[in-house]
């Protein structure tokens, strides 16, 4: 007997448990992301129009990553009615080209083991979240990501609304955070310069008086000496004099660019690029400037503020950065003790309750019992009690049970779809099932055992002779059969 055509006696065009991870799921991105939420969705998403931090532990298969897609397309929409309160969002959920830039600035001493994450420092936190808004926001005005109309907001940026000095802070932001690879960086820059309409002929003074003074002492100096000129050592002396208010310009930006190129520690830089870039500032459109040149965070709320501003006068009134998959990364490898080092300098109050900010943490569960274990200093530091915490993604079997019902709702052409309750013989009652769906705690175990059970119950029976009743004994064994592969699943000694 085959599955579809157990599917198609009750309607169902397609196996709505054939799935397991929400980023490759078309039953959730189609039907379920508008409709079936976790008890806590409230309280996790919070109002857009005022971002705030959450902080939700959760085991694997618990509905993380589904709550952030749907968090993702509910401020799309959140956009698209309110385009002048609009909410800047940032995916800060793919660390491993971070990772991978940290660990090669690194000296090879402390590159191996632990000793990589334990120089992981809340500034690089920082600076990976400014690489990825700075990025998406160049691509938005340079018009090189294309973004389908129902997964984003597609409103106009006026650049006109933007004055010169956030245009200059706009392109340092870029000079220093711009991690693009479809172009070269120094053209990619003056493309965006050229953009903001940000005329930077003034900066090539110390060069053209250089040039001047080079020629003029060279006319002079030969027409007055001829050739014995080129012996005379003062019109060396003048030409260097002319060329010194370029020289001490170049060199402070050989400074700056240095600095940046050795601090940003999770961003790659092309440093003579990055100089020249720097150099078509002038020496007082930079002066005092706060660039990410020393290792601290000072420097950083400086620059996550400046680009807060010119969000603001996008017409985008708070970010929300969205934290997900950190057992992912190869430096990581689901390693609940490198989890912890990565995330905890992350956890600091000043940076979670920055106005204007909202943080979606998404983490696993694991880390929950470290929270535990920790002392006076990081509670102070961290403030959790103020952040919106979910200490876990509880799901109990009555929410599953809808979760399955709104599942096979999607994928039923009935007027009147079937529950999941139908799909069973009169012996496994709705109380059972729920008893069942229990056990199973999370979305994912209960798909899995659903797509296992209506397989193994179509392997036990013909085309030419079908039932349509899972019955209860075939239930109760796939049950205990699942159950104990998933306490194998727990202990870390097996899969499901």
């Amino acid at each position: 007997m085959k599955a579809q055509q157990f599917l198609e006696h009750y309607g169902i065009d397609k196996n709505p448990f054939a799935e397991e991870d929400a980023q490759t799921d078309p039953v959730f991105k189609q039907h379920c992301i508008a409709s079936t939420y976790h008890p806590t969705w409230d309280k996790i998403y919070g109002n857009p129009a005022e971002p705030a931090t959450a902080i939700v532990f959760g085991e694997k298969g618990a509905g993380k990553t589904a709550m952030r897609l749907q968090i993702v397309r509910h401020l799309a929409e959140f956009n698209r009615r309110h385009p002048d309160q609009r909410v800047f969002i940032i995916e800060y959920d793919d660390f491993n080209m971070f990772l991978d830039r940290f660990r090669d600035a690194l000296p090879a001493r402390k590159r191996k083991g632990d000793r990589l994450l334990n120089e992981w420092k809340l500034w690089d936190h920082m600076d990976s979240i400014l690489a990825l808004g700075v990025t998406d926001l160049v691509d938005r005005i340079l018009e090189t990501k294309r973004r389908p109309r129902d997964s984003d907001d597609e409103t106009w940026l006026d650049l006109r609304a933007l004055d010169r000095l956030q245009a200059r802070d706009l392109l340092l932001l870029a000079a220093c955070y711009d991690q693009s690879l479809g172009e070269p960086f120094a053209q990619r820059w003056n493309r965006l310069r050229r953009k903001l309409h940000f005329h930077t002929w003034r900066s090539r003074w110390p060069l053209a008086l250089g040039a001047i003074v080079t020629v003029a002492a060279l006319g002079l100096f030969t027409y007055a000496q001829g050739w014995h000129a080129f012996a005379n050592y003062w019109m060396y002396l003048v030409i260097l004099a002319g060329w010194i208010p370029w020289l001490w310009k170049a060199w402070n930006v050989f400074l700056k660019a240095r600095g940046i190129a050795r601090q940003i520690r999770t961003v790659h830089h092309d440093r003579p690029g990055l100089q020249r870039v720097l150099m078509q500032f002038r020496r007082e459109e930079i002066a005092g400037q706060p660039l990410p040149t020393q290792d601290r965070t000072d420097d950083r709320y400086e620059c996550l503020t400046k680009f807060q501003g010119i969000l603001r006068t996008l017409g985008y009134a708070g970010i929300v950065v969205l934290v997900d998959r950190v057992d992912e990364p190869h430096l990581i490898n689901g390693s609940a003790e490198k989890m912890r080092a990565l995330l905890w300098p992350l956890l600091d109050n000043k940076l979670l309750k920055h106005p204007g900010i909202g943080f979606k943490l998404l983490l696993p569960v694991e880390l929950s019992y470290y929270i535990e274990k920790e002392g006076r200093d990081f509670n102070q530091r961290a403030r959790l009690d103020k952040q919106n915490l979910v200490r876990s993604l509880d799901w109990t079997g009555e929410a599953l049970y809808d979760v399955a019902n709104a599942r096979l709702a999607a994928c039923s052409s009935n007027a009147k779809p079937p529950t999941l309750v139908d799909l069973f013989d009169e012996n496994v009652t709705k109380a059972r099932l729920l008893d069942a769906l229990r056990d199973l705690r999370v979305p994912r175990h209960m798909f899995k055992f659903l797509y296992r059970l209506i397989a193994a119950h179509n392997n036990a029976y013909t085309d030419d002779n079908p039932r349509w009743k899972i019955s209860s004994e075939m239930f109760e064994s796939q049950l205990a059969l699942y159950k104990r592969e998933q306490d194998a699943f727990d202990r870390g000694t097996g899969t499901v």
